[in-house]
Parts: C-alpha cells; sequence; structure tokens
C-alpha cells in the first residue's frame, strides 16, 4: 500500500474489533482495568442473556434506530 487512501480503505475492511485494536495502538490507548474487566465478563459469556434479550426485541420490532427519537442539538 502506497496512499493514505489505499490504507483507509484496507481500515475500512477491517473487521470492528481489528480496527478499534488498530485505532488504539495509533493513538496510545491502553486498556484500563475497566476494559479488561469488560472483555474478561463477555469471553466467559457473561453477556450473552444482555445480547439474546437485545436480538429478541430487534425481531420482534420493539427497538428503532439510535438516530431517532432524540433531539438534534
Amino acid at each position: 500500500m502506497s496512499t493514505a487512501q489505499e490504507i483507509k480503505g484496507a481500515i475500512d475492511q477491517l473487521p470492528v474489533e481489528e480496527r478499534a485494536k488498530l485505532i488504539a495502538e495509533l493513538c496510545g490507548w491502553t486498556d484500563d482495568d475497566w476494559d479488561r474487566r469488560m472483555k474478561a465478563d463477555a469471553a466467559a459469556g457473561r453477556f450473552d442473556a444482555l445480547n439474546e434479550d437485545a436480538a429478541d426485541a430487534y425481531r420482534a420490532g420493539q427497538t428503532q434506530p439510535l438516530d431517532e427519537g432524540r433531539e438534534n442539538p
């Protein structure tokens, strides 16, 4: 890759988690205790029931896009 545009295009193709890791590395961000705990809890499946509840609500039409229902400043 030789141009910024090509690099940006490649970054856009990354999975969200890989893109987040790249951004954190480039910006010098490191995980704090809260980040590490959240990752450990997610890996242990502690959010699985919440995720399933959210998916069920979505499938049932009980959700709305984040940009709806809020006032623009």
